[in-house]
């Protein structure tokens, strides 16, 4: 399989159309045919139906097309850091994170880059949503990780990372510990432990108070080690990302009847270039698996 295969094959299947895909990829159609004809051949099945003037996607294409994808990504990071490595630029990162954006999700990722830039330096930014915005356009940050930062900044680029659930997180030593799911009735007497730094802490109020459970007279906090240290000292119960990492001395649960869920982005600035580090780990993230927090 020859990437320029696999990125024929991905301008097909954004066009719909072999004509345009092949001016997209600045070729011409019958090179682009017979390449995907090759890799049709290669994987056994046809990727696409033909049918004038669009093709359209068979089984085979559907499923394969994220695989491919992903690969081509994966690729063009490795490409990207190959080139910053030869270049012999010392590295350099500047990301900005939400404060309920859990870093054990990047360390893999930080640690390649440490491996491939012997020189590395990366400075960590912590805000909420205004103040990350603000790391970007000021240029202090390059990225950004963070849940929705709202539509108010047009040169703001995002691409969702992953989707996932919300649950309930308490003490160990709960009156509710060992109830696998939480009606949500039994919360009527408990004390909440607010999270106003969270990209979601309006939605989960309202979601909160829609269920006539108050949410208005718990404990304000604003860090995640703070409200760690609360829940292991049975202080409260909060709802928490599924990402969120915590010690065996809590216990996390759903509430039945309550949904509640959040995208995490990786954000850019459009139009701004981006160096060799930042590219790389750009293109990393986009191609990760993220399944294990998705839902």
């Amino acid at each position: 399989m020859e990437m320029h295969q696999v990125r024929y094959f991905l301008a097909t299947v954004s066009e719909l159309n072999f004509t345009k895909a092949a001016e997209t990829c600045n070729v011409t159609q019958p090179s682009l045919t017979r390449a995907i004809k090759q890799l049709e051949d290669e994987l056994g099945g046809d990727l696409f139906r033909r049918e004038r003037p669009h093709a359209q996607l068979t089984e085979l294409g559907q499923r394969m097309y994220p695989l491919l994808k992903q690969c081509y990504e994966s690729a063009l990071g490795a490409r990207s850091l190959a080139s910053a490595i030869k270049s012999g630029e010392v590295g350099a990162l500047r990301l900005a994170l939400s404060h309920t954006i859990n870093l054990e999700l990047l360390t893999s990722y930080l640690v390649e880059l440490n491996r491939l830039f012997s020189q590395l330096e990366v400075k960590l930014l912590r805000g909420t949503a205004p103040e990350i915005v603000e790391l970007l356009k000021s240029g202090e940050a390059e990225l950004a990780i963070a849940g929705d930062l709202g539509e108010g900044w047009e040169r703001l680029d995002r691409w969702p990372l992953f989707t996932e659930e919300f649950g309930l997180i308490f003490s160990a030593k709960h009156r509710l510990a060992s109830r696998p799911a939480i009606d949500v009735d039994e919360l009527r007497q408990e004390r909440w432990l607010r999270r106003p730094y969270c990209e979601q802490a309006e939605k989960a109020a309202s979601l909160i108070r829609s269920h006539d459970l108050d949410v208005d007279h718990g404990h304000e906090l604003t860090s995640e080690p703070d409200l760690i240290t609360l829940l292991e000292a049975d202080l409260g119960v909060a709802f928490v990302p599924r990402s969120l990492s915590h010690p065996e001395t809590l216990k996390r649960a759903p509430v039945n009847d309550v949904e509640l869920r959040r995208t995490v982005y990786l954000y850019g600035v459009a139009g701004r270039q981006r160096t060799p580090v930042a590219s790389g780990i750009f293109k990393m993230l986009r191609a990760a698996d993220w399944s294990r927090y998705a839902n």
